[in-house]
């Protein structure tokens, strides 16, 4: 009744975008896991496997809500064209760092390659910010996690 009309078939096509980019990410970083990355040093405050895969789960739905929400403004205005132009720039970079990280096994590249994805994600919230705050502020935890995944990045490079 009063509130706007949900495109079902954009939304669930947003979502299912970013969750297989998580799943191609998945496939760089499986094969990895008991073979190296479990024998390197680590913090102690390193989250387990089963707690990363949640939380990718998570921020994958809210970035295919936040791509929704800019998909479906005017897609002949120059800003929605540029915001989305840039989530996919960002979304490619996210299972490059996969790559990077886990297939070439270097924390180094890594680092490099998450550096990369924080300044697309920055970019792309301000390019959202432009078409819809709201799905800037769905991007928030998407960022944080970054943070806090390249500065783990960082001392597993710097223990290693």
């Amino acid at each position: 009744m009063g509130g706007p009309r949900i495109d079902w078939i954009k939304l669930t096509a947003s979502i299912a975008v970013c969750q297989m980019a998580g799943v191609i990410g998945s496939a760089f970083t499986i094969p990895h896991i008991t073979s190296w990355y479990n024998f390197l040093n680590k913090p102690a405050f390193a989250p387990s496997g089963s707690v990363i895969g949640v939380v990718w789960l998570v921020l994958y739905t809210l970035m295919g809500i936040a791509f929704y929400l800019v998909w479906t403004k005017d897609f002949k205005r120059r800003e929605v064209k540029g915001a989305m132009d840039s989530f996919g720039v960002q979304l490619i970079l996210n299972v490059v760092w996969s790559f990077l990280f886990f297939c070439l096994r270097s924390p180094l590249y890594g680092l490099v390659g998450i550096i990369a994805l924080w300044l697309a994600i920055a970019y792309t919230m301000l390019r959202f910010w432009k078409v819809s705050k709201t799905a800037t502020y769905l991007l928030v935890p998407y960022i944080l996690w970054v943070t806090f995944a390249g500065y783990l990045n960082l001392l597993i490079w710097q223990m290693n």
